[in-house]
């Protein structure tokens, strides 16, 4: 587009002879002096768009060409172009090719033109550059606002705001899926909850959403069905339902559905349940692709600290007793009365043994993820409980159950949770002009995608999701950040920036949420009865916490435009939410950013990078190499990678930000090929006891296998 500009290469040449692939591998040579040849990476990008982005992207004289052609055949969507005079949009065009975005790396490149931007068809030419990705993403998320167009312009091209895969590849496109690729369901304990569910997966999947669901109120194997002694099949047929279903939506053929199933540790079914992962398990019982969660009360390690037996209940006395599903019971708080209890069948297990077991799994498979149950609900500023999470163990909202008739239509129908996600690189967001409008901007494009989801197809879903406007804004590059200042991941300055940093974002995001209520006269359902509106979610931070307290953190801070709240900041937030409220039950979420990182130029999430240069496996290129952002020949002591930092300061890093994210934070712990399962058992009550909400992945390094890819969420891609 010749009256816009191009994102092209410069001239390369030196490496001339050499094509962008072959320049990429560079990084895992060592130059004749020993240095990373961090150059032969850039050199690559440049290459890329030269050998083969500027030969196979159409060509158009103008924006007004470029845009009869989209709409006209069907590329773009006309009701996102038409909410603007074309002035504007090609003002805003302007805008964003005005930053002279380049990727800074070659991976950035390849990702986004492999997996964002809009082809023709036939798949083999590329009809938008990143610009205009952005663009069409930022007109649809402002639906028709102009300023916020302009401002998610601003901090999406500055690279310190990324909507999360969906929103990001779906947006503006007329042939497209939807703006969100993750959910969580319930499944009560009857038949007509176990086909909805059923049919409710295969409905996600095939639109390319990935999906967790609660089993832990389903009766155990043996229990009785109308009086009928030994007749329920137990959770087991159910997970191999759903593996099924899973396998079958496959998003025609491009890849498998992802799920997931999350089973309280006190039900009778759960020793079978995690068998199913066992490398040696049964094929009529072993799940292979399906992911499984395990939710763990307070009481569990109690019981294994005493080395006690732990009862397991039936979720149908249960229900049948305290009069409502088993998840929504608070184990810890009942589990005494319940064990004495004799109307309430029990088994007993070891609870050492339980943990045990526990970890031999997850040194097996990586499985199950974690969610300390109690913490969780403590924690949660919303009436209700937290039952369970999703495929990537951040998500962490109240839900509801439904019921059915007899021919399944809903009786009433309940919430469940749509993952309304993006995120924020750090490094670039601490260098933002405006950090409060940088978070107020992204509050407003994440609510914009909450707005802009309707899935029709599971009721309970659109349901929760128009209650709640529950969003997830999430974190990543914290290690490139400190690799760029010279901060050791973990160490003291490194936890005090972390606290000071997601204090401010907390501050920033309610304040949003507030702004967004008081302009719309409009709260999230219920909120009255939430800890905002009393006060005590504000009663229990002390402001003076929020401040850095080392010195090299004040000084990094004083130099940058966030403001960490004082005392009289967090009072008059206070009265602002108690008089006009918040539109967003849910504010943060911070997930295992994977395909963004790379587009982005940033590490993944808030953990450690698994390997300096990292490697993966690229479709029909193969090997591709990715250097750690901001990692200099000069720098490489500041980016040591997980497995040598250890599982204490990733979980010590975590908990500084798990006090200020309502929601959860995706935590992978990475162990070396020495580890035991000793060493995976010290690790969860570690992370319990620091507060730790949920536990993501358990990744040994494999010798063969290091610096290959940690892979991300499978469903979401975020």
């Amino acid at each position: 587009m010749t009256d816009l500009g191009k994102t092209v290469a410069e001239p390369v040449n030196a490496s001339e002879q050499l094509d962008y692939h072959a320049l990429n591998a560079l990084l895992n040579l060592y130059s004749d002096d020993g240095k990373i040849q961090f150059d032969k990476d850039r050199e690559a990008a440049n290459q890329f768009f030269l050998q083969h982005v500027n030969q196979n992207t159409v060509f158009f004289h103008d924006l007004e060409e470029k845009f009869d052609y989209l709409l006209s055949n069907n590329y773009y969507e006309p009701e996102v172009v038409d909410q603007y005079e074309f002035a504007f949009i090609k003002s805003l065009f302007k805008r964003a090719y005005a930053k002279k975005f380049r990727f800074p790396t070659f991976l950035g490149a390849y990702k986004y033109y492999t997996s964002y931007t809009l082809k023709t068809f036939d798949g083999r030419r590329y009809l938008e550059r990143y610009e205009d990705r952005v663009c069409m993403v930022a007109l649809t998320l402002a639906a028709g606002d102009t300023k916020l167009a302009e401002s998610l312009v601003d901090e999406i091209m500055e690279g310190r705001f990324q909507p999360a895969t969906p929103t990001f590849l779906n947006s503006g496109k007329a042939q497209r899926g939807e703006p969100v690729s993750c959910f969580l369901l319930r499944i009560e304990d009857n038949m007509e909850s176990i086909g909805r569910a059923i049919n409710s997966a295969l409905q996600l999947s095939k639109r390319g959403g990935g999906v967790a669901l609660l089993l832990s109120n389903l009766r155990e194997s043996g229990a009785p069905i109308k009086k009928i002694e030994n007749q329920s099949s137990g959770v087991i047929p159910v997970m191999k339902l759903l593996e099924d279903s899973f396998s079958y939506a496959n998003q025609l053929g491009a890849r498998q559905g992802a799920g997931a199933v999350y089973l309280h540790a006190h039900h009778p079914d759960i020793m079978k349940f995690l068998d199913t992962k066992r490398e040696n398990a049964d094929e009529k019982i072993r799940i292979k692709t399906l992911s499984l969660g395990v939710v763990i009360p307070d009481i569990t390690f109690e019981l294994a600290k005493r080395n006690d037996d732990m009862y397991l209940f039936s979720p149908y006395d249960v229900e049948r007793i305290y009069g409502k599903p088993f998840a929504d019971v608070p184990i810890s708080e009942h589990y005494e009365e319940m064990v004495e209890d004799p109307r309430i069948r029990k088994q007993k297990i070891n609870a050492r043994q339980f943990f045990q077991t526990l970890a031999e799994i997850q040194f097996e498979s990586g499985y199950p993820y974690i969610m300390f149950e109690d913490t969780v609900n403590k924690a949660n500023p919303i009436q209700g409980r937290i039952t369970h999470s999703n495929l990537c163990s951040e998500i962490l909202q109240v839900s509801t159950p439904s019921t059915y008739h007899a021919d399944l239509t809903y009786d009433h129908i309940g919430e469940d949770i749509s993952c309304n996600l993006g995120s924020l690189n750090i490094a670039k967001a601490f260098d933002s002009p405006d950090f409060s409008a940088t978070i107020e901007t992204a509050i407003r494009g994440l609510t914009a995608v909450s707005e802009q989801t309707s899935i029709d197809s599971v009721p309970s879903v659109r349901k929760g999701n128009d209650a709640a406007h529950a969003i997830g804004l999430g974190q990543m590059n914290l290690h490139g950040f400190f690799g760029r200042e010279c901060i050791h991941y973990g160490s003291e300055e490194g936890l005090d920036f972390t606290n000071a940093y997601f204090a401010a974002v907390m501050y920033e995001c309610i304040k949003a949420s507030c702004q967004i209520a008081k302009e719309r006269g409009q709260k999230f359902d219920n909120f009255e009865n939430s800890t905002y509106a009393t006060g005590e979610f504000f009663d229990s931070y002390d402001p003076a916490d929020f401040q850095p307290r080392t010195q090299r953190i004040k000084d990094l801070f004083a130099k940058s435009s966030i403001h960490t709240p004082t005392e009289q900041d967090w009072a008059a937030l206070k009265k602002d939410v108690a008089t006009y409220g918040m539109f967003n039950r849910n504010l943060q979420a911070v997930p295992p950013t994977g395909s963004i990182s790379y587009i982005n130029n940033s590490t993944s999430s808030i953990h450690p990078i698994a390997s300096r240069i990292e490697i993966r496996k690229e479709g029909k290129i193969g090997r591709v190499y990715y250097p750690a952002p901001y990692m200099t020949n000069e720098n490489l002591d500041y980016y040591q990678d997980a497995y040598e930092i250890g599982f204490e300061a990733i979980i010590d890093t975590y908990a500084e930000a798990t006090k200020y994210v309502d929601q959860g934070l995706s935590l992978t712990l990475f162990f070396k090929d020495t580890a035991t399962t000793r060493d995976i058992n010290r690790a969860q009550i570690y992370a319990w006891r620091k507060g730790i909400k949920t536990i993501y992945y358990i990744r040994l390094r494999q010798t063969a296998l290091e610096g290959t890819e940690v892979q991300g969420c499978v469903s979401c891609m975020l």
